[in-house]
């Protein structure tokens, strides 16, 4: 039997991401052709969630088995940014280049003080 910690972490991931694209449990169910009941119940880290039934929630969750098994991102987790960048000007990309930058020096300065 999985250890509940990880199940409940999984359970965690999957949850959030549901609520990302607005997704109810009921929807996500029916799109997997399970009940409710299941979602709810791997949601909660009650129980694991079985190879075929974890493939069908990553294609409708739009994320990576990596990433509910694990935390881990990829590419593909987030694509929806990436299609969305595609639409804007150069000009914006841009701003949204630098903002990123600027997070990303941030939490490395963040790291930096809390590793002293």
């Amino acid at each position: 039997m999985a250890d509940k910690s990880i199940l409940k972490e999984i359970g965690l991931r999957i949850s959030k991401q549901r609520k990302i694209l607005n997704l109810t449990q009921e929807q996500v169910a029916e799109n997997m052709n399970v009940s409710t009941q299941m979602i709810s119940n791997v949601e909660l880290g009650k129980k694991a969630i079985r190879p075929e039934n974890l493939i069908n929630l990553c294609n409708v969750l739009e994320v990576t088995s990596d990433y509910i098994l694990t935390g881990k991102k990829s590419p593909m987790d987030v694509r929806s940014i990436t299609d969305k960048l595609l639409l804007l000007p150069d000009e914006d990309i841009k701003i949204i280049e630098d903002l990123i930058d600027y997070i990303l020096q941030k939490n490395e300065c963040l790291k930096t003080k809390s590793s002293k």
